[in-house]
């Protein structure tokens, strides 16, 4: 991950949560130098944009995120989880391979990461010809997950909830490249197939859980019309 790719990522993924573009300031891109600087990883700061974002997509009344500033509390609370997740990182004995205290077990998820690494790599490569967004996109969760498993690997405390929310993280990043790349006739045909798979079920359904069935639905037939796996730990 070179010096630019760090403030691009950044970028990118505030515009893409805030879904309408718009040029960082001086102070947004001051702000993310600081963060480079102090050695925030890039994927923590990733996890700290969007779970900024989340919990302002929650909330009933909001208001328009305008700076990146918003998600500077949210980074700075994830880098020192981080930080704190790193003390005797380098001591073996403190890491052993499997915690009877995560929800999965350490080289479980080792192997989950290097073969989502793997696919997600072969994919890139697949796809470089077309340089088109998910192509790009394969790119950057590559580069991701590269990082994050190197960092997963050596934690002395690893925090699989945290690592979760980085996966999600990349795969609405390739979900949303994705949409952008796929022929409106297909995404038309696979909305409709579904829409009728789950017409029995839509009278007992509220309008919004037949919605997010339906979307969910949705990107799962089209991750796999793209061959994209999940990296979700549900997956393991």
């Amino acid at each position: 991950m070179n010096y630019f790719s760090y403030f691009s990522e950044i970028e990118d993924t505030f515009i893409r949560r805030r879904g309408k573009h718009l040029m960082l300031s001086p102070i947004d891109w001051a702000l993310i130098e600081s963060w480079k600087e102090r050695g925030v990883p890039l994927h923590v700061a990733l996890r700290g944009i969007e779970h900024a974002f989340d919990s302002h997509d929650a909330k009933k009344q909001k208001r328009t995120v305008k700076t990146l500033l918003y998600c500077q509390e949210e980074v700075e609370a994830q880098y020192a989880e981080w930080l704190e997740s790193r003390v005797g990182s380098h001591d073996v004995d403190a890491r052993p391979e499997d915690d009877d205290r995560a929800p999965f077990p350490r080289a479980a998820v080792l192997r989950h990461l290097e073969q989502s690494l793997a696919d997600i790599t072969k994919l890139a490569h697949e796809q470089e010809a077309k340089q088109d967004e998910l192509s790009e996109a394969l790119d950057r969760a590559s580069a991701l997950l590269s990082e994050i498993r190197n960092d997963y690997e050596s934690a002395a405390q690893p925090d699989s909830r945290k690592l979760e929310e980085s996966l999600t993280g990349i795969e609405r990043m390739l979900d949303d490249a994705m949409r952008l790349v796929i022929n409106e006739h297909d995404l038309g045909m696979m909305t409709a197939e579904i829409e009728s798979q789950l017409k029995p079920y839509k009278r007992h359904m509220d309008k919004k859980a037949f919605a997010q069935t339906r979307d969910h639905l949705l990107r799962k037939r089209v991750r796999e019309s793209f061959g994209v796996p999940r990296l979700s730990l549900f997956f393991i």
